[in-house]
């Protein structure tokens, strides 16, 4: 029961959360208002504007750096983390993402229609703006939380 006790209280793990559910609820809004329609299910989704991904380890790595020192290793291992995350964001992921568009038109007009549980993810990386909207983010998550929490 005491490892329940001290994750509950672990403030950073806490900012972290903060984080991603903050930039899951603003890219449901933004897709709805682009979109015009309210789908729940980003709520919980991959890909769109900000990036949980980015805002999730920028809010970590700054919460390491506000805590313990920006000199720490800990922050120093954090921020290389965070790097790598946002990086492979825009890079794979995102590439994966068109590829997995070209792949569901391409079947769509092989077979005229795919079964929805058969199609491929295609929200699943981010663009540089993206990814710059969740490290920014992030760190103001990271920011009130070191100072309100």
């Amino acid at each position: 029961m005491n490892i329940l006790n001290e994750l509950l209280s672990n403030k950073i793990l806490i900012t972290g959360g903060i984080a991603w559910a903050s930039a899951q609820v603003l890219k449901t809004i933004i897709f709805a208002i682009v979109n015009r329609t309210l789908d729940f299910k980003r709520l919980l989704g991959d890909g769109g504007m900000p990036s949980a991904h980015s805002a999730t380890v920028t809010s970590i790595a700054v919460s390491f750096g506000l805590y313990l020192g920006f000199d720490s290793p800990t922050f120093t291992l954090a921020a290389i983390f965070a790097l790598i995350v946002m990086h492979d964001a825009m890079g794979v992921r995102l590439e994966t993402g068109k590829q997995a568009k070209v792949l569901n038109d391409l079947i769509k007009i092989i077979y005229d229609d795919t079964p929805p549980d058969q199609k491929l993810k295609e929200f699943v990386g981010h663009t540089p703006s993206q990814v710059i909207s969740g490290f920014f983010l992030g760190t103001i998550v990271a920011a009130l939380a070191y100072f309100y929490l």
